[in-house]
């Protein structure tokens, strides 16, 4: 049979794209293999899956409609001189000049321009890779050419999905811009030739746009930079807005708002330049910006070069468990938290070593598929396939220093996009917390793992808290889950308060002068983890308590306690809080951090002889808020929807931080108008809700019965009834979410058959859910738990792995992750896998802490 013959005989197995379907022809939807790998990728024309030559197969044995395949295979082959080791005219590679990565002037991140891509395409039919060339076969049917021709032009679904890069230093239009008074005093300036007005400097000059002086500017740290006359300058007139001399390009410049005190931008920059006679157009940079000036000092003080290990010469490290993980713009903090996970025992059993087991169950649509993206990574970081030494350091072992060259690694945009989908902050190129991330994916990994083995349950504790009512002296026990213990950093406990004291008030002394303090001068508050775990321990005094046994307002004390103790634990710092002027900061603290502790002294013991617990009953009966009159009365009788009272000058103060009015009416609502700070904090719980930001409406419920707000917590329609009194439909979306059968059966029936409602009782009562007795008949067929619940042992832990921010806030900076394997540290800074020489465990922000047998 001809080739041509044999290519007509796949025709109905190929299918044309016509613009919006996702064609993964970048990357292997099972591993990391890419076109440029040793056997390429093969496209499956009909389904548009990405396969390496060893999955291919596998997926065909498993979808034998899908026989025909595009194979694409790529070469790299670097251009002389472009890797900057061999003798070339080509410029060398630039510096960056801006606080970003993968954007023009930030870190380059990127290999174009260093290699030449040599391209074969072939048509491949299964299941005996029989190839044909493409495009030398004469009269490919038109189908097929098609097919081929859409693929190939396609932007393929990683590009889709790609993350935008980050850009540190994204400046907002200042306030001033708009509406800037310039004086009309007959000031030009020259191009060049410009000295301070107040002094003989003829560097780091700024110019200011209202009057067109031209003064100094600030006294850096070291001595060097200006004599902080543009900012007397400021202070003298109150004219706002500088530019800074020499950064002026067609481009744009450096303008300083002394007002917001910060840069800023300036969208009529030209006009205001022209005013003083300088044409923007024909100017040419002189001077280094100042995020240059940033940057050079980021390179080589403070806690990014510690954390980093930036100032050492480092050991590569190769092969399974050391694989790097590329940065995608703002994905740092995804590797920090994958790496770790990846370290503990359940998980690699779940994700690794079944491995082969979840692809022959993962279906066809395996980008879409959780658990298969999950197994993915697993394998990528596990496996040892994609952590290999380049071959100039292979070629150079013995050489000293080591290469700087670092190994591929892994770039898990399938599985990025996937976790993100949906979620308000993980679904955005921003940067993240990791330790939010680190509770979603968490979250996400326990639904997925009903009904199977649940590595999540590693990390599960119990804690028990103990309320005691003040006036009554009576007590009540409750247990919650949880898989992160967060720690309250109480700097005003640091061991070092008077340094702190002298420190700060040098820095304010030196920032009324308009001078900076150097970084190396720093004095960080010390605090010892130890200091952390008292104040989490100290008994919370709860204002407005109702007190079951008073039947009345009172005031409550609750210790919180370990009930059981996880095999891991993972330690989270309070780092991160919200200053008095409302403004998100992060504490700059060293800590001691123990290489092991024992923490039996707080596990808790349960209500004890003596103690007499409150009746039962938290919640006060529903009063209607005095001066309701009539109305609300009525409203109360007919169960209609009322306006709930609310503080609007909060919500005010609220929305003017950044949040959605809507959230901070519900904040403020949830709160019982007790004050900002308690709003905020309710804030910072909820921000992951789904409806977070939607509008608050309260059912007023008819007399002796509660209102329930809409929304997530009230569900929506409810969904048809069967014969049974249970929607077949609902059950079977609640059991495809992962629940099994009884469970969802039980999740209707506690919500009177409303399916969105059914899905939130579920999973608020997940911890309970394998304990609950179920009263259906179809009990006998349930599948038991495949593991216990919580796991319990003594309260000894070692530590064994962290994760380090740097920056000043959790929007902004980067992650790395040290983890100690076979004895040392290791370093895992994204794609960059190393022993570490000095682990900086006293600048971490999670810790995590494994069980000493």
């Amino acid at each position: 049979m001809s080739a041509l013959e044999t290519l007509y005989g796949y025709l109905p197995c190929v299918k044309v794209p016509r613009g919006g379907e996702k064609i993964y022809k970048d990357e292997c939807i099972y591993c990391y293999d890419t076109p440029e790998s040793e056997g390429g990728l093969f496209v499956c024309l009909k389904s548009y899956m990405g396969l390496c030559h060893l999955h291919v197969q596998k997926f065909y044995e498993k979808f034998p409609e899908n026989p025909i395949y595009l194979h694409l295979k790529r070469t790299k082959i670097e251009i002389s001189g472009a890797a900057g080791g061999g003798e070339t005219d080509d410029p060398p590679a630039k510096k960056p000049t801006r606080l970003a990565i993968g954007v023009e002037g930030g870190f380059d991140v990127s290999e174009e321009g260093r290699y030449e891509i040599q391209e074969e395409i072939s048509i491949v039919v299964m299941p005996g890779y029989e190839s044909f060339p493409y495009p030398s076969i004469e009269d490919t049917p038109v189908q097929i050419q098609l097919a081929i021709e859409g693929i190939l032009k396609s932007s393929g679904a990683d590009k889709q999905s790609a993350v935008e890069a980050w850009d540190g230093e994204v400046r907002q239009v200042s306030k001033h811009a708009d509406k800037l008074e310039q004086l009309d005093n007959g000031v030009k300036v020259p191009p060049k030739g410009w000295k301070c007005s107040r002094c003989d400097l003829v560097e780091n000059l700024w110019m200011n746009l209202t009057d067109g002086s031209i003064a100094c500017g600030r006294r850096y740290f070291d001595g060097s930079g200006g004599n902080n006359h543009a900012v007397d300058q400021f202070r003298e007139t109150g004219f706002p807005l500088a530019v800074k001399l020499g950064t002026i390009t067609p481009t744009g410049a450096d303008v300083y708002s002394y007002d917001e005190d910060e840069m800023v931008e300036d969208p009529h920059l030209a006009r205001h330049l022209q005013h003083f006679g300088i044409n923007m157009m024909s100017m040419e940079k002189t001077d280094k910006t100042m995020t240059e000036l940033e940057i050079d000092i980021n390179q080589r003080v403070g806690e990014w070069a510690t954390i980093q290990e930036s100032d050492k010469q480092l050991k590569p490290m190769y092969g399974p468990g050391y694989t790097g993980m590329k940065n995608m713009g703002n994905s740092c903090y995804l590797n920090s938290v994958m790496q770790v996970i990846f370290t503990l025992p359940d998980f690699r059993k779940r994700f690794f070593e079944d491995y082969d087991l979840i692809l022959n169950r993962a279906p066809e649509e395996a980008p879409n598929d959780f658990t298969t993206q999950m197994a993915k990574v697993g394998y990528g970081l596990l496996s040892g396939t994609f952590s290999n030494p380049p071959e100039e350091e292979m070629a150079a072992a013995a050489a000293a220093p080591p290469a700087k060259k670092v190994q591929n690694g892994i770039t898990p945009r399938m599985f990025k996009t996937l976790i993100g989908k949906g979620h308000t902050e993980f679904s955005t190129n921003r940067q993240q917390d990791a330790q939010e991330f680190f509770l979603h994916l968490i979250n996400i990994i326990d639904r997925h793992s009903r009904g199977t083995f649940n590595p999540t349950v590693s990390l599960k504790y119990m804690a028990e808290e103990r309320i005691q009512c003040v006036q009554s002296g009576k007590v009540r026990y409750k247990q919650r889950s949880d898989y992160l213990l967060s720690l309250p950093v109480p700097v005003e406990l640091a061991d070092n308060r008077e340094e702190l004291v002298v420190y700060e008030t040098r820095k304010r002394e030196k920032e009324s002068k308009g001078e900076k303090m150097d970084p190396k001068d720093l004095v960080r508050a010390k605090l010892s983890l130890q200091t952390c775990l008292d104040s989490w321990a100290e008994p919370e005094s709860i204002q407005d308590f109702y007190s079951s046994a008073l039947q009345a307002r009172s005031v409550a004390n609750k210790t919180t306690r370990f009930a059981t103790f996880p095999n891991y634990l993972m330690v989270h710092l309070k780092k991160f809080t919200i200053g008095e002027d409302w403004v998100p900061k992060k504490l700059d603290v060293s800590m001691s951090i123990p290489d092991e502790f024992d923490l039996e002294h707080l596990r808790g013991k349960g209500i004890q002889q003596g103690e007499e617990e409150l009746p039962e009953g938290e919640e006060p009966p529903m009063e209607e808020p005095a001066g309701a009159g009539a109305g609300a009365t009525a409203a109360a009788a007919t169960g209609q929807k009322v306006e709930p009272e609310i503080d609007e000058g909060t919500v005010i103060q609220l929305s003017e931080m950044g949040f959605p009015t809507e959230a901070c009416r519900k904040a403020v609502y949830y709160t019982s108008n007790c004050g900002a700070e308690a709003a905020m904090d309710w804030i910072m719980q909820h921000m992951d809700d789904p409806d977070f930001a939607q509008p608050l409406q309260i059912q007023r419920a008819p007399a002796g019965q509660r209102p329930e707000p809409e929304g997530a917590a009230a569900g929506g329609p409810r969904a048809p009834e069967s014969s049974s009194g249970l929607s077949e439909e609902a059950l079977t979306i609640l059991e495809a979410m992962g629940f099994t059968r009884g469970q969802a059966i039980r999740g209707l029936k506690a919500t009177d058959n409303n399916l969105e409602r059914a899905a939130d009782w579920l999973f608020s009562h997940s911890d309970e859910l394998d304990t609950m007795p179920m009263d259906t008949a179809e009990q006998e067929s349930l599948p038991t738990q495949a593991a216990p619940q919580v796991q319990d042992g003594t309260g000894k832990y070692k530590l064994v792995a962290f994760i380090s921010h740097m920056g000043t806030s959790t929007m902004c900076g980067h992650y790395v992750c040290h983890i100690l394997k076979d004895g040392r540290w290791v370093i895992y800074n994204d794609e960059k896998v190393a022993v570490s020489e000095n682990p900086p465990k006293d600048l971490a922000y999670l810790y995590l802490y494994q069980r000493i047998q």
